[in-house]
């Protein structure tokens, strides 16, 4: 067993509220720089900026997840983390039949730029990412299971899109085996007010929109692998901890 530092929740440019030097290649030597083992790239409603921001991790040393932040119907984000590149890709084409396609104003909202390994431009998204899908908060558990993931519910210590905020409470369904919160100082009066959380892996990440937001090496995860397991094996662990 192994103790692993983390960020589990970090936008890219693709994200049109997060800072366009969040390049993939940014936030991975940043991280690196953080202490951080462990990194999961979750921009709104797309993975498409993972390719690059695994190859840029794997550069630094830093095990690279695959995620999104999906918003669903009731305007709930949610972590949505994957085993594999390709898993999280096929869950983005899935997502891409569920969003509701709305132009993106850049002079409003922001760019969201889709670049490659060397940070170079491939494309810009042209709808809007951040926009509520028809998914909805009952099927998204069992969206990401069918695709091999992970996801509970983001930022419930926050009003904007949490799921506490949005519903008033932490629900018993569906079924989240985790939450995440941005203040670790917000823990111990969430579980005095939902017990459901007590028995729930409790996460914490940065939300990072910025590069200076990143979160430093205090949050750990403790993983079952060998000591020298590779950062696939980590990875599949790490979706089965917190899936349990």
């Amino acid at each position: 067993m192994a103790a692993f530092t983390y960020d589990l929740h970090v936008h890219s440019c693709l994200s049109p509220c997060a800072d366009n030097d969040n390049t993939p290649n940014n936030l991975a030597g940043m991280g690196y720089l953080n202490g951080l083992q462990i990194m999961a790239l979750t921009d709104h409603n797309s993975c498409r900026n993972c390719p690059a921001f695994m190859q840029a991790a794997a550069r630094y040393g830093l095990v690279p997840v695959p995620g999104m932040e999906l918003t669903t119907a009731e305007d709930i984000h949610l972590v949505c983390l994957f085993p594999s590149l390709e898993s999280a890709l096929a869950f983005n084409d899935e997502i891409d039949r569920q969003r509701i396609l709305i132009p993106n104003r850049k002079d409003i909202f922001g760019d969201q730029f889709i670049l490659d390994e060397n940070d170079t431009l491939i494309r810009e998204e042209e709808h809007f990412l951040s926009n509520a899908t028809n998914v909805t908060v009952d099927e998204a558990p069992a969206l990401a299971a069918r695709f091999q993931g992970v996801c509970y519910p983001a930022h419930i210590d926050r009003q904007a899109n949490g799921i506490v905020a949005v519903l008033g409470v932490f629900p018993d369904t569906p079924y989240f085996p985790a939450a995440e919160i941005h203040d670790l100082r917000s823990e111990f009066q969430l579980k005095q007010e939902f017990p459901i959380l007590s028995g729930k892996h409790i996460v914490v990440s940065s939300d990072a929109h910025y590069l200076q937001d990143l979160r430093e090496e205090n949050a750990s995860i403790i993983l079952n692998v060998p000591e020298d397991a590779s950062p696939e094996e980590i990875r599949k662990k790490l979706i089965e901890t917190l899936s349990a």
